[in-house]
């Protein structure tokens, strides 16, 4: 049911290297007013993605008012993007899946939408989400984990988000875990994303059907190997697809070994991974967490829960309206 009209709504913008998420939510998390998502289409350059995100603030802010909202009960928006970021700035400084360079979008969004803005990093708005409202909810110290286009990271330590000297910390996904081995968008060897985002699960099974084994994901392609995707693969391991659950087991060997060494360095109380990663079940997340088992020290291991986020493709919007409290109103 509408809220009345004296409750005041915040904008969350989730911007993503595949998709933008715009939605609005009461100040107190508790309504969701409006949804909106669209593809991010990243290759049209800068400005028509921004094109395309102010558009959707527009509809979603009318969607709103359509529900018994004012515009003028708007607080504002927050926006989640992929980083590194400058917070104090207001600027996107590198995106290796959007392809930006030192770009204003904080200012961009408050100028063409009239509304105060604010920008955060995208994995840090999931996890807030996560630990407001999510499968976080009642963690200390929270670890999370976004599996998407990239993998990014999030950290909340004794109750609050943490950025790190130059709001770079949780930058999960370029953690190095073979020193030797592939190339990851972000010019580095060996990162974690270069293995275990939905693009690289794509490319391993890719690789892994090279040798003409038997595999239902030819047939779930129609034969053309190019349209394959993570989703698919998760889908097909759930079926019992041999060389499905290979490439999901070996998802989670990587996943559990960059998370034990997340477990070893920060003690958190929960791990929640989020993005479409979810979507593996326990194809993934019992190996997943034997791998930690087996990495982490004991007592790390027994004082941590790993859980999928519950927040479904709304976590970064979600966090985003909370990043916005945090930042503007002091509280989430």
């Amino acid at each position: 049911m509408p809220q009345k009209k004296g409750t005041k709504f915040i904008i969350g913008v989730d911007l993503g290297g595949t998709n933008i998420v715009v939605g609005s939510l009461s100040e107190d998390g508790g309504t969701e007013y409006a949804m909106r998502s669209e593809p991010t289409r990243a290759n049209e350059g800068a400005d028509a993605v921004v094109d395309r995100m102010v558009s959707m603030i527009d509809t979603v802010i009318a969607e709103t008012i359509s529900a018994g909202q004012t515009r003028d009960n708007c607080l504002g928006v927050g926006v989640g993007a992929p980083g590194p970021l400058d917070r104090e700035r207001g600027i996107v400084i590198t995106t290796p899946n959007l392809g930006w360079t030192n770009f204003p979008l904080r200012q961009v969004i408050a100028d063409r939408v009239g509304l105060q803005a604010t920008l955060d990093n995208d994995a840090n708005c999931a996890t807030l989400g996560e630990w407001w409202l999510g499968a976080a909810r009642g963690g200390r110290n929270v670890v999370g984990m976004t599996i998407g286009t990239g993998i990014g990271g999030g950290l909340i330590l004794e109750g609050r988000l943490y950025h790190g000297a130059s709001d770079v910390a949780g930058e999960i996904g370029h953690m190095t875990i073979d020193v030797t081995g592939r190339r990851c968008g972000c010019g580095n060897y060996g990162c974690l994303e270069a293995y275990a985002s939905g693009p690289s699960i794509a490319e391993r099974a890719r690789e892994a059907l090279g040798g003409d084994q038997p595999s239902m994901l030819y047939e779930m392609v129609g034969s053309d190997l190019t349209r394959l995707t993570a989703a698919i693969v998760y889908d097909a391991a759930k079926r019992g697809d041999a060389v499905a659950l290979e490439v999901v087991l070996e998802t989670a060997r990587f996943l559990g070994t960059g998370l034990a060494n997340i477990l070893n360095v920060y003690n958190p109380d929960v791990v929640v991974i989020a993005g479409g990663v979810t979507q593996a079940g326990d194809p993934l997340f019992i190996p997943l967490r034997r791998e930690v088992r087996r990495r982490a020290f004991r007592p790390a291991v027994d004082a941590c829960r790993i859980v999928p986020g519950s927040l479904p493709g709304t976590a970064g919007v979600v966090g985003a309206v909370a990043t916005f409290k945090q930042q503007v109103l002091g509280t989430v």
